[in-house]
């Protein structure tokens, strides 16, 4: 529908009572959407634009625009999310799996076509004739298309998975899409499979470009990001039912969470702190205290927030929390001597793990040697020559000064009467003299000497990451870059590139700020970068991903 530009008729802000009435009409359009998260999807005060439009075929549209992005369309009175509003909230619909590759087809107009469509080892979702679905790619469970079923799942498996699947109303990289900040899907990891229910090879989505392609590991464990919304359970039902230990998953995390808690407000929260952001104590002070091999996660608690896990706490009367500025809530006054603080035991300190922690499993991180280098250029070969390098060797610092030292002095270059002076040769003034200097600086001391040597020479630098070889890459050693980049609405996002260089999986970071901040996380293509990927942090993050280099006893190079 939106292959092909449209035609903007009207751009206005929804008045409050209309956003009232839009916020009934998802919650019985979508059931699956809770309360909270429909007052999510349509804020109360936020910006929200309704756009008139009429697509290439001359079909009246109502699109709704929310921070800068379609977030809902309406066509003939039915409401359907897009994809922006789907990679927030993946199990809003029924999905179905794809190949990469289909995705060119739908972006230009197509439909999905049953042989297209992936079968899972679960099997196909259960949908009737006329379901509005959503499609995603083989696996990332970010989808990237919406569609309305041609047919239901018992016709499907009856017709051999041959014919029209889908009829699909709007894709990633379509217009629709355009009109939006022109966001990536986000990497969402499908949801586990019991590996006795299928022994294929696993399936790891590595992204190149906008699109994801198709890699086989084998034997290897797939590298996951889980999104917010993916990393809760489908149903409060069945995360009561699991167990670990005898105790459910729900009441073990609400155990940890007062643990941390209390443990923070003891060993790590001064008075002089407050008062104290309760983003602050969460990131800062609570992910400290948790215990080596755990992971505090609020979602997986009966509290699945922050704020009404606080609340809770605030009518225990241990904390006061107040708004100090909007939207911004703050812990004001502690209670050091209520009982659960005076009662509660610190655990013994362990030692600390350097690691990264990706999903539920824990890699040891170890930070690589990192060494600037310094290559001959062609102008220099002649100085270095002597000493047995040839054009492009690597050098060290400390050597470059000493083959420099030792030429002056076994060419007798070093000045008779002042010998913090080097006379230059027609070798030195060719290596490090301008054109406009050859007949006039006859003479240079020690330290400017070397200075301009080095300065001369072509940059590179050695990475040794523990039992590897060597790797020597020249140019000069990129930095870890982050960024604060401000996004419509003034939502601000923390960009964070060049990981790979010091041997960090930006899959593995982003999972750890994930737990850590408390926030979605995106893993995306570095814009002007080859193969290099970037990780992107919802809010400002720069003090919690600070901690997080820290933690790991992040290496700086070797000047």
């Amino acid at each position: 529908m939106f292959a092909k530009a449209f035609r903007v008729k009207s751009n206005t802000a929804i008045k409050g009572s209309d956003r009232r009435k839009l916020r009934a009409d998802v919650t019985a359009a979508f059931p699956t959407l809770g309360t909270d998260q429909a007052s999510e999807l349509i804020p109360g005060k936020e910006e929200l634009n309704v756009v008139k439009l009429y697509a290439h075929k001359g079909d009246a549209v109502t699109v709704y625009m929310s921070g800068g992005n379609p977030i809902l369309f309406e066509l003939e009175k039915n409401l359907y999310p897009t994809v922006y509003t789907l990679w927030s909230y993946p199990d809003l619909l029924p999905a179905f799996t794809t190949w990469p590759l289909v995705l060119d087809k739908l972006v230009g107009g197509a439909d999905l076509m049953l042989p297209g469509v992936v079968v899972p080892p679960t099997g196909l979702p259960e949908v009737q004739q006329g379901d509005l679905c959503a499609i995603a790619l083989v696996g990332n469970r970010a989808p990237v298309a919406i569609g309305v079923a041609a047919m239901s799942t018992a016709q499907m498996l009856a017709s051999g998975l041959k014919g029209k699947g889908f009829s699909v109303l709007h894709t990633y990289q379509d217009h629709l899409w355009k009109s939006g900040d022109k966001s990536s899907p986000p990497a969402i990891a499908p949801l586990a499979v019991n590996p006795t229910d299928s022994n294929e090879e696993k399936v790891d989505l590595s992204l190149q470009g906008n699109l994801s392609c198709l890699t086989l590991e084998g034997e290897e464990e797939n590298r996951k990001v889980h999104h917010p919304e993916a990393s809760e359970d489908t149903s409060s039902g069945a995360q009561s039912q699991d167990c670990v230990d005898g105790k459910p998953l729900q009441e073990q995390m609400d155990e940890l969470l007062h643990q941390c808690f209390l443990h923070a407000l003891k060993s790590r929260v001064k008075k002089a702190d407050l008062p104290l952001l309760t983003s602050t104590l969460l990131g800062s002070h609570m992910f400290s205290c948790c215990p080596k091999g755990q992971q505090l996660d609020i979602k997986k608690s009966s509290y699945k927030k922050l704020s009404k896990f606080l609340q809770h706490m605030q009518q225990e009367q241990i904390v006061q929390i107040k708004e100090l500025s909007k939207g911004v809530e703050s812990i004001v006054a502690v209670d050091w001597r209520h009982p659960r603080i005076t009662s509660f035991v610190i655990p013994e300190p362990s030692l600390t793990s350097q690691t990264v922690q990706e999903g539920s499993r824990e890699q040891p991180y170890h930070p690589p040697d990192i060494k600037s280098l310094y290559c001959v250029p062609a102008n220099m070969t002649q100085l270095f020559q002597e000493s047995g390098h040839k054009k492009g060797n690597a050098l060290e610092g400390s050597e470059v000064r000493r083959i420099i030292i030792d030429y002056a002095k076994k060419n007798n270059l070093v000045d008779a009467d002042n010998r913090n002076l080097v006379k230059l040769d027609p070798i030195l003034c060719d290596c490090i003299l301008e054109k406009n200097e050859q007949h006039v600086v006859m003479k240079l001391p020690w330290d400017c000497l070397l200075t301009r040597c080095l300065q001369n020479m072509q940059p590179a630098y050695q990475v040794t990451f523990p039992g590897q070889e060597p790797i020597l890459k020249k140019g000069k050693l990129c930095p870890i870059d982050i960024t604060l980049a401000q996004k419509a609405c003034n939502k601000k996002v923390t960009v964070v590139r060049n990981l790979e260089t010091y041997g960090l999986d930006p899959c593995s970071v982003a999972a750890a700020l994930q737990l850590r901040c408390q926030a979605s996380t995106i893993v995306s293509p570095a814009p002007g970068a080859k193969d290099s990927l970037q990780v992107q942090i919802q809010g400002n993050q720069i003090h919690h991903l600070g901690q997080l280099l820290l933690v790991l006893r992040f290496p700086l190079p070797n000047l």
